[in-house]
């Protein structure tokens, strides 16, 4: 039997993507007495796949970092952390970028010629990350933010690092740990209790990492 669907039915794409937020802001179950989303555990396993492939020098980091930029962008904007939800966008831009840097090594080449970053570079990303922190202070203190002051810090610290991800610089993973040390104490205040263990995790990866990558530096 032919079912005939009449003109108008089907749900308006609007309609679809409010109820796919809606399912992944729903509850899953709680730690420490905090609920945890769909967007909050899928941002959890992906998060930690992108970070363990960054350290073993993996291209698929970049698709599975994509993805967790996704699950958190929901995640962050939910918990008024905005900043943090922009950021990811940004990182969806960057990934794909570092993605393409990646993927152009020819066959037989060494992927991962692994620098150390030179003055310049150092001083144009600390430069950078203090300027965007000045300016995204008042916007963020604007759209009543939850924590302004450190939502823009760790926003700017976190683009530089991974502009030194990208460039495959060693120091990424100096500017990654200092990020992790703020996040975790930031994200248990905003009761997001899994990204904060999450970024635990993060932080004995990219100690891992440090130590994995210092070995290959050119």
């Amino acid at each position: 039997m032919i079912e005939v669907v009449e003109k108008g039915s089907e749900q308006p794409i609007e309609t679809r993507r409010a109820i796919v937020l809606v399912v992944l802001t729903k509850t899953v179950f709680e730690l420490f007495g905090q609920p945890v989303s769909w967007a909050e555990l899928f941002g959890f396993i992906t998060g930690i796949a992108c970070v363990a492939l960054a350290v073993v020098r993996r291209i698929e980091t970049f698709p599975v970092g994509i993805a967790n930029n996704v699950f958190f962008v929901i995640l962050f904007a939910d918990a008024r952390l905005y900043a943090d939800a922009a950021l990811q966008i940004v990182y969806i831009a960057l990934g794909v970028m570092g993605w393409i840097v990646w993927a152009k090594v020819k066959e037989g080449q060494s992927l991962f010629r692994i620098r150390r970053a030179g003055t310049g570079l150092l001083v144009g990303t600390a430069v950078g990350v203090g300027v965007a922190t000045l300016v995204l202070i008042p916007i963020l203190r604007a759209a009543h933010g939850a924590a302004p002051g450190w939502d823009a810090l760790t926003t700017s610290m976190s683009l530089g690092a991974q502009l030194l991800l990208n460039l495959k610089r060693l120091e990424t993973w100096y500017v990654w740990i200092a990020v992790d040390v703020i996040y975790v104490p930031l994200y248990f205040s905003r009761d997001l209790n899994l990204t904060a263990l999450v970024y635990i995790v993060f932080l004995a990866l990219c100690i891992q990492g440090w130590r994995q990558w210092r070995t290959a530096t050119v």
